[in-house]
């Protein structure tokens, strides 16, 4: 059975789904909506789909899996992006979930803001958060550079899901206009993922 992704291609939670899919060498079917023009927002979509009305989610026969990380648990479970010690496992969840709750509210949303819905049409509540997203967006790359420094994958010896789920959105985060510059260590790591066997691009 083959999986189908419901996404939005630029999107770095559906290109993390992809990235994982294509990395375990398993096959999905893609279902693009426009989520520009509200696609995921309509009657049958919160029916059938997501009651949430947010896309990427994956759909496994009838049943249906809303949130990047955990579609992307889904595909890599069993698999060596999954690490078999109990502590590097629990390590790896942190760092999904800190993705979730630091990183992506603030770099992928800046990108989004900047690079897709475009600066002159944002309103007043967009442009007022802006400043606090972007530093905290800044602040979450430091920390990066910072685990990075010493050591080449987030969790272990080897790259696992933390990894390709961090990466989906940091490798274009200058499209939000952050900087790489400063932080060689996230720049080297960026690297690393593009270099794993059966790599794909977000625009694949």
């Amino acid at each position: 059975m083959t999986p189908i992704l419901h996404e939005y291609a630029p999107s770095g939670n559906c290109y993390k789904i992809r990235l994982t899919a294509a990395l375990t060498g398993q096959s999905i079917e893609r279902r693009g909506y426009d989520i520009m023009a509200g696609e995921t927002r309509t009657a049958n979509f919160l029916a059938s789909v997501n009651a949430n009305g947010r896309i990427p989610v994956l759909q496994i026969g009838d049943r249906f899996l809303p949130e990047s990380n955990a579609a992307c648990f889904y595909l890599a479970d069993g698999t060596a992006l999954v690490p078999d010690d109990a502590f590097e496992r629990a390590d790896m969840l942190r760092w999904m979930f800190w993705e979730q709750y630091n990183h992506e509210p603030n770099i992928a949303t800046v990108r989004f803001w900047l690079s897709l819905v475009g600066e002159d049409n944002l309103d007043a509540v967009q442009r007022a958060l802006l400043p606090g997203k972007r530093a905290a967006g800044a602040a979450a790359l430091r920390l990066m550079n910072d685990h990075l420094a010493e050591r080449d994958w987030f969790v272990g010896d080897a790259p696992s899901l933390a990894d390709l789920c961090l990466f989906a959105y940091t490798h274009v985060a200058e499209e939000g206009g952050f900087a790489l510059t400063p932080v060689p260590a996230v720049r080297a790591w960026i690297a690393r993922v593009e270099q794993i066997q059966g790599y794909i691009p977000i625009t694949a």
